[in-house]
């Protein structure tokens, strides 16, 4: 699949990327020390993979705002692969061998799955990620943390659910945490008051980092004057520390190749490099879906940079790496604009493992919680539930679905019961040849007419954008709807999104009855 037409100037946007990395890399620290933990890795492994997705695979990939990292959807696949193949050096194998089966995805093109994914789906995956951040961060954003940050299924380690946890919650409240966690989230609400984003200076702090040096300052205070209220360790960031290039060294767990003859290493393998693909598939539509810009990543670009990633996170004795919502949501809330801010979040992860522990130390969990408590509420915004619903039944049946199945379960039960009563209403449809294409060559430009045929459902959806997409630059295309009975919101909102997405490429897009929809900028 072809890259994007026209790179972006990274220099340009370095005063939004810079700042939107930063905010990145708060929540991404927890998020890696929280998923080694519940996955049963040595708790450096998850910053390897966060450092891996952040400094390389920003690059190989085609995505201006995914963030790549260890994900917790992977986390029962790791646990279950570690107890499969006995220990975790021969589990780094199976990461290995998972980022090679990736690179062969991308290279025969597997990822064109990326665009049967119907759109209610995605928006519907969006809205509950955000409920769950919002519903898993009140225990931690109260003190009362006893799950990995960044736990995300419904039945929790502890034995509780995500409802019962948070009834648990109000009856072991540490005010201290709750008071930190409180004046966080004042200070990131207050900073996003217009008037501050529109100064040039105080635009460039972003109000997560603020709240962050803030509850540090805080904790510190409760400590000196107010011991009672001061947070606990346990509620605190807990990055081993590392005393020099020996200590690094020692922290590395290298892969071990006595399971080669195992048939499990490659079953292992094999689930690694299927659930990873599909979960970053599904987290770049649903990034694209939030990029201001609408820009859109190439899929099977994104398989080999994934498959890069896991490759050399398994050798450096990291998790098994995929793109994550989480920080790509976190990205595109705090102003990114390229893939600069994942960089940037990459090296800040590097850092704070080489010469900032003791700082990251400091601190305080509910911090971090009130940040993802405001990202979690721009994904889930009650606009978004009220424009699927306006759009019909067909569109709102399945973004209601996902959104509660994916509440109640986890992530990839939940959109594959998404994606079931998605098809269900796909098959409803007739599948007929969706279009006639038509080249005229004149003097100054190609004129392409595109005339819709009479049904077009969202299964047509991948061949009109794939079209699209390679419509040669500096052209003039008509897209007609006049024959067209029925045309599929799916299909209706990749013309939209191509439409405006056109002009960056010099292309004169002409629209003759193909009625408007509302695209939804969720950011």
């Amino acid at each position: 699949m072809r890259d994007q037409p026209n790179k972006p100037n990274y220099l340009a946007h370095l005063a939004k990327d810079i700042p939107a990395g930063l905010v990145v890399f708060f929540v991404a620290l927890p998020l890696c020390l929280g998923i080694s933990l519940a996955s049963g890795a040595p708790l450096f492994a998850g910053i390897v993979t966060g450092i891996v997705g952040g400094v390389l695979v920003s690059w190989l990939s085609g995505s201006q705002l995914s963030v790549s990292g260890p994900a917790a959807g992977l986390t029962v696949i790791v646990l279950n692969g570690i107890a499969t193949l006995g220990s975790y050096e021969a589990f780094l194998m199976a990461v290995v061998l998972a980022g090679v089966l990736q690179l062969v995805l991308g290279f025969i093109k597997a990822g064109v799955i990326g665009l049967y994914f119907p759109s209610s789906v995605i928006k519907g995956m969006l809205a509950a990620i955000g409920l769950i951040l919002i519903l898993k961060q009140i225990p931690h954003f109260m003190g009362a943390d006893e799950d990995f940050f960044g736990e995300m299924n419904f039945l929790q380690p502890d034995g509780r659910n995500t409802f019962s946890g948070i009834s648990y919650a109000f009856s072991t409240i540490q005010v201290g945490a709750l008071l930190i966690g409180f004046i966080s989230l004042m200070i990131i609400l207050l900073w996003d008051n217009p008037k501050i984003k529109s100064h040039k200076i105080l635009s460039f702090v972003p109000g997560a980092l603020l709240a962050v040096v803030a509850s540090i300052l805080v904790n510190l205070l409760f400590i000196s004057y107010f011991p009672e209220l001061a947070v606990s360790a346990s509620h605190l960031v807990n990055l081993p520390v590392i005393d020099g290039f020996n200590g690094l060294v020692n922290e590395l767990t290298f892969m071990s190749f006595d399971q080669l003859a195992n048939p499990s290493l490659y079953i292992v393998a094999f689930t690694i490099a299927i659930v990873a693909s599909l979960e970053t598939l599904l987290s770049v539509e649903a990034i694209d879906k939030l990029d201001p810009h609408k820009r859109r990543t190439p899929n099977n670009r994104e398989l080999k940079a994934q498959g890069v990633g896991n490759i050399v996170a398994g050798l450096l004795g990291g998790l098994p790496m995929t793109a994550v919502i989480v920080r790509g949501s976190t990205n595109v809330s705090a102003g990114a604009q390229t893939k600069v801010s994942a960089f940037v979040h990459g090296l800040f992860l590097a850092l704070s493992v080489l010469i900032l522990a003791q700082f990251m130390n400091l601190i305080p969990l509910s911090a971090l919680a009130a940040v993802l408590l405001v990202v979690g509420f721009k994904l889930t915004k009650p606009i978004l539930y009220r424009t699927q619903f306006k759009l019909g039944h067909e569109q709102f049946i399945p973004f209601i679905v996902t959104v509660l199945a994916i509440l109640f379960t986890d992530l990839l039960v939940g959109i594959c019961i998404g994606l079931s009563v998605g098809i269900f209403f796909i098959l409803k449809a007739n599948y007929i040849s969706p279009y006639f294409f038509h080249k005229e060559a004149h003097k100054d430009k190609d004129i392409i007419r595109i005339k819709l045929s009479e049904h077009v459902s969202f299964l047509n959806k991948a061949s009109i954008v794939l079209t699209l997409e390679r419509l040669p630059n500096n052209s003039h295309v008509i897209i007609d709807g006049g024959n067209s009975e029925y045309i599929d919101y799916d299909v209706l909102e990749a013309i939209q999104n191509f439409k405006e997405s056109a002009k960056e490429r010099n292309i004169f897009v002409e629209v003759i009855h193909v009625d408007e929809v509302p695209v939804t900028h969720m950011h």
